[in-house]
């Protein structure tokens, strides 16, 4: 992963890492043991699906430059779409308290479209390759001026 993508991935993993340690700490205070592991989950779900997908996106985009905004939009609706059957799996669960669960993954989520939205304004990213002056060829063929 070239260092830009791997700032922006920092960039937006730790504020997002710092909400979830901020609403794991709510969640006990609120709910006990059941509100934190809410918390912790939805945290958890948020940088593992968000993580990877910014991972996968960042490759394609290496890889397949022209497929990069049909690729972005496919890539969060399959984060949606897991999110979702994620949530209808648990929807009856005891493990975890499910409204810290969800305040979580809200927070979590828009902490990290905020902070990676950030990130890439901030990014100094080339969108030009810039080419060689004219008489650096020159030089590199071996004629002289």
């Amino acid at each position: 992963m070239p260092s830009n993508d791997a700032r922006i991935l920092i960039q937006a993993a730790v504020p997002t890492a710092v909400v979830g340690a901020v609403a794991i700490a709510i969640g006990a205070a609120v709910e006990g043991g059941k509100g934190a592991i809410g918390a912790l989950i939805g945290a958890a779900l948020v940088l593992v699906l968000m993580g990877t997908g910014l991972y996968a996106l960042q490759r394609i985009a290496r890889q397949l430059p022209h497929l990069f905004q049909a690729m972005g939009l496919m890539m969060y609706m399959t984060q949606l779409l897991l999110i979702f059957v994620f949530i209808a799996f648990f929807k009856d669960t005891t493990l975890f308290h499910p409204k810290v669960f969800a305040l979580s993954l809200l927070a979590c989520t828009l902490t990290w479209v905020a902070a990676q939205a950030r990130a890439t304004m901030t990014a100094k990213t080339p969108y030009v390759e810039p080419e060689a002056p004219a008489d650096a060829g020159k030089k590199n063929q071996g004629h002289e001026q």
